[in-house]
């Protein structure tokens, strides 16, 4: 199919999808301009921060955007080109902007609550202990996958020779005779100076109230500037050590006031992002226009099963964040509905716009590798055949965004892949600590529904953070990414599907229309539950994985109690509105 169909195609849909449906949206829940937002009313300058509506974009985007939207597109390739678009648009639409801009909505309307905490309104007690049972779960899953892929790629290196012949202008290592270019450590000092930085950027920005557009233009120059000091002074660490100074790092960056590091940094590493997106954007239309079509197959469904399984219900599950992520809803629930300054137009401009450009940018990353790398290389590095050898999606990201822009605007090839490993890493750390910080969150909410008087140190920061980032650690650590991010993924649309039934139990006590919310719900409800069966009876059980079956299982009863829970509260609720 040729690229400039593609681009065309999807870039009308997701704005008629913005334009149109996110107006139905917004109608349904009477979003107007006078409505104070918890930001405003609750304003405490640690959590309540009313924030500029292209600084809590940046946020928002960079916390829902990750990896996610990268590495599920990536590995989801291997079922076909046409199978991922269609699901990464659509399901976007209907489902994915929906999510977001609802469950976002229903925070707002709700002073500021969390998702679960609108769950035992609706749901009660039992409904809020489920919540939290299933966000534990993911938000476990969400850490040790990004943990891992994060440490993989800052360690990534790659034979010179398929960069081409000549002087990289990079440092390179040899090993067993083979000469690598080091890109990944590259971007670990991007990362470093990044994260160093963004205090500075967070005390301009919120104590000294500096202007949002001047510095934009300054977190565009720490991010050259990073690039700059990174190609001079890679850094080079082992993948261990990663996990060892990731791990430390996000007790710290868990605990601290969200304007010192999250929203800063995300601020900046936003514009990383924005300028990845332009580039392929570009890339491809560049290379459309010379007539290029996607090089990866259009179906490959039999190669996909043999690699995951079959393309219902695991297309799905594996490519999550590009479509629907219930991961979303804790980001807009949880820090995203505290900093909305006015309700009309930030409210959809940050959940439905963050969601249809995070699909935009899921569109690319399948262009990029469809075009960049071929696709006997992306299988090699997502699906290796040795088992030494770690599955690399980050890296087969980074090498097709070399090869796109090498043959559009001939960059040489490395150079863009440095530059698409830098769109990924700064934004997998991003979602490690905001994961973090999430997870203590749902901590000290379980402790409080468990005991009346809670312990003392069940209330510190230092031991929930600790719990949160050791039982990241384990997962991390004796699981590999193909393991992990099936789980991940079942947790994820788990978590959104749940979401969806809490806002559409909620808009039917407020005798508002709810099936555009509950439909999705159900989809994606009936999708993971089958998908968590295939995986455990065909990866988990065979393999004697008893860690992840044990979490699979612990899923899939979850769910039977959000099914019976659910069902037993939407007939009470409509035969009280009735």
């Amino acid at each position: 199919m040729n690229l400039l169909l593609v681009l065309g195609i999807s870039i009308v849909a997701l704005a008629i999808g913005y334009f149109f449906y996110g107006r139905f949206i917004e109608k349904n829940f009477d979003v107007d301009g006078t409505h104070k937002t918890p930001a405003v009313e609750f304003e405490d300058g640690v959590d309540y921060v009313p924030t500029h509506k292209i600084v809590i974009f940046g946020h928002h985007f960079a916390s829902i955007a990750g990896g996610g939207p990268i590495i599920g597109p990536c590995v989801g390739l291997i079922f076909g080109f046409l199978p991922v678009w269609l699901w990464i648009i659509i399901g976007t639409i209907f489902i994915g902007a929906v999510h977001d801009y609802s469950v976002l909505l229903a925070s707002m309307r709700e002073k500021g609550r969390s998702v679960a905490e609108i769950a035992e309104k609706t749901l009660g007690r039992t409904g809020f202990l489920l919540f939290i049972g299933f966000t534990i779960i993911m938000l476990l899953m969400v850490t040790s996958v990004f943990l891992t892929l994060t440490t993989t790629a800052l360690s990534s290196k790659y034979p010179v020779e398929f960069f081409g012949a000549g002087d990289l202008g990079i440092r390179t290592v040899v090993e067993n005779g083979v000469t690598y270019a080091v890109i990944g450590g590259i971007a670990s000092t991007s990362v470093i100076v990044i994260t160093c930085c963004a205090p500075f950027l967070g005390y301009f920005l919120y104590k000294r109230k500096a202007n949002a557009w001047i510095m934009a233009i300054v977190a565009i120059a720490v991010c050259a500037i990073s690039i700059e000091i990174g190609l001079m002074f890679p850094i080079k660490i082992d993948s261990f050590v990663w996990i060892v100074i990731l791990s430390i790092y996000t007790i710290f960056a868990a605990g601290v006031p969200v304007w010192i590091v999250l929203q800063p940094r995300d601020f900046t590493n936003s514009f990383l992002l924005y300028g990845g997106v332009l580039a392929m954007l570009i890339g491809g239309f560049v290379l459309g226009f010379q007539g290029a079509t996607v090089d990866a197959p259009m179906l490959n469904l039999e190669v996909g099963a043999q690699h995951l399984g079959y393309v219902w219900p695991i297309l799905f599950i594996t490519v999550a964040c590009g479509a629907i992520s219930g991961f979303h809803a804790l980001v807009a629930g949880g820090t995203t509905a505290k900093q909305v300054n006015f309700e009309k137009p930030d409210s959809r401009i940050v959940a439905y716009g963050g969601m249809s450009l995070e699909a935009l940018l899921a569109v690319m990353v399948i262009i990029t590798i469809g075009c960049g790398i071929s696709y006997d290389k992306l299988c090699n590095i997502v699906f290796p055949v040795d088992p030494a050898v770690k599955a690399n999606p980050v890296l087969a990201f980074a090498l097709g965004v070399g090869g796109l822009m090498n043959k559009s605007v001939g960059l040489p090839v490395v150079y863009g892949a440095v530059f698409g490993i830098l769109m990924v890493e700064g934004f997998v750390v991003t979602t490690l600590d905001t994961a973090v910080r999430l997870n203590r969150y749902l901590f000290e909410e379980l402790w409080r529904m468990m005991f009346k008087n809670v312990p003392k140190i069940l209330n510190t920061y230092i031991f929930n953070s600790l719990l949160c980032v050791a039982l990241m650690f384990i997962l991390a650590y004796f699981n590999a990414f193909k393991q992990l991010w099936n789980l991940f993924g079942s947790a994820n649309q788990l978590l959104a599907a749940l979401s969806l039934i809490t806002v559409s139990i909620w808009l039917l006590k407020k005798g508002k229309k709810y099936l555009f919310v509950l439909i999705p719900g159900v989809f994606m409800l009936v999708t993971t539950i089958v998908a968590l069966l295939v995986i455990l009876m065909n990866e988990y059980i065979p393999k004697g994985n008893w860690m992840l079956s044990a979490g699979d299982i612990i899923l899939l009863c979850l769910s039977v109690g959000v099914i019976v829970l659910g069902f037993k509260q939407f007939m009470l609720s409509r035969k009280t509105a009735a």
